[in-house]
């Protein structure tokens, strides 16, 4: 149990370590690949607004969270404009500080700024209508993501959605030693996603991204 929780403790520290010298920029967020950013965002709203809305069932445009938020690319292009509130949450403190700066046109509907890995994070009880998880699975062990659901689960408002949107390897668990993350194929999250309790209301691959990295699927839960 030792030689396990040891191992834990290194992903976690070497994956803060890495994202401590990455820049506070979006390219430095995309790991380079700035360029895509448009294409990321233009799908991720389109995906959204299939639940957004008035009316019976559909998802509310009070709060989101941003998990895994960075310098805030997420929140000003694509929360800020669709909820009232956004709140921020992320490992590095300096990412955060930039958000300050980077979300200063409507930041003042940023709720609170949590610096915190996902892994230790409780999310409010019953605060959010979307919690939006993108491109930072990797960085949790599977145990720790079966619990972060379902502590992200009892913090939905009525009708709530998680949302996660991440890289899919084409078979089983992909190590990425450089930033300390794992990448997992689509049937090990479907898996890890029904562990935790929840179901999956839809999916879709994001489509138009070079053809040298992952596919990215995204999965709406509750």
């Amino acid at each position: 149990m030792g030689d396990i929780t040891k191992g834990q403790t290194t992903f976690y520290s070497n994956a803060e370590g890495y994202w401590k010298d990455v820049a506070p920029t979006v390219d430095g967020m995309l790991g380079g690949y700035g360029k895509i950013s448009n294409i990321d965002l233009n799908g991720s709203k389109a995906f959204l607004q299939k639940f957004l809305g008035e009316g019976e069932g559909k998802t509310g445009s009070g709060c989101a969270l941003d998990c895994g938020a960075g310098i805030g690319r997420i929140t000003k292009r694509l929360l800020l404009p669709l909820f009232s509130t956004v709140d921020l949450v992320d490992v590095t403190e300096e990412f955060l500080e930039q958000a300050k700066t980077y979300l200063a046109e409507g930041g003042e509907r940023v709720g609170k700024y949590h610096c915190c890995g996902l892994q230790d994070f409780v999310p409010e009880s019953g605060r959010y209508d979307v919690i939006w998880i993108q491109w930072v699975i990797g960085h949790l062990t599977d145990d720790h993501l079966v619990d972060f659901l379902q502590r992200c689960q009892k913090s939905l408002r009525p009708n709530g959605l998680i949302v996660i949107k991440d890289n899919v390897s084409y078979e089983g668990v992909v190590p990425d030693d450089v930033d300390s993350s794992v990448c997992r194929d689509l049937d090990i999250v479907h898996g890890l996603v029904s562990k935790a309790g929840l179901s999956i209301v839809h999916e879709e691959q994001q489509m138009d991204f070079p053809k040298e990295i992952y596919q990215v699927h995204t999965l709406a839960l509750r």
